[in-house]
């Protein structure tokens, strides 16, 4: 069997459309969001979310051993902040909770108080799959924001539904 190119799997994988999320956490005075495609649901009895992070960036550290994060769910007006906690806008990781209105739910990880839905979750399990971090979250509170058209990715920009 032949190695598969990372570059092209990378091409294939721009043609998967993805719903666009933050997932955030918090320990102390410390806040970090990371713009995502990677999640999805696992299992609703219990409810059961899995969301995946590269874990070649020290700053993801924090959701390992936190214990604790949450999943927003972005609408289709909000590319702005989308992009604020994708980095491609440079704001430094201090100043993009500036950015919307945060709002802890039960765990203290802060969710977006106008995404579509907020997921709060406890950490049940991590595992370490290539470069990637996958956590497995147990939802311990949800908030449902308005009804709106989903954010997505796909192929290498955001679109709506």
């Amino acid at each position: 069997m032949h190695t598969l190119d990372p570059l092209a799997y990378r091409n294939a994988m721009s043609r998967f459309a993805g719903h666009v999320h933050i997932v955030t956490a918090a320990q102390g005075d410390m806040r970090r969001g990371v713009t995502i495609t990677a999640a999805c649901s696992v299992s609703d009895d219990p409810a059961t979310l899995m969301v995946c992070l590269n874990q070649a960036n020290p700053r993801n550290e924090i959701f390992r051993t936190n214990g604790f994060f949450a999943l927003n769910t972005l609408a289709a007006d909000q590319i702005d902040i989308a992009h604020v906690f994708s980095g491609r806008d440079g704001i430094d990781m201090a100043k993009r909770f500036d950015y919307g209105i945060w709002q802890p739910l039960s765990t203290g990880a802060p969710t977006l108080s106008n995404a579509v839905a907020a997921f709060d979750c406890k950490l049940v399990d991590i595992k370490t799959v290539a470069t990637h971090m996958v956590l497995f979250g147990e939802v311990v509170d949800i908030r449902l924001g308005d009804d709106r058209p989903a954010l997505i990715y796909l192929d290498r920009s955001y679109r709506t539904l």
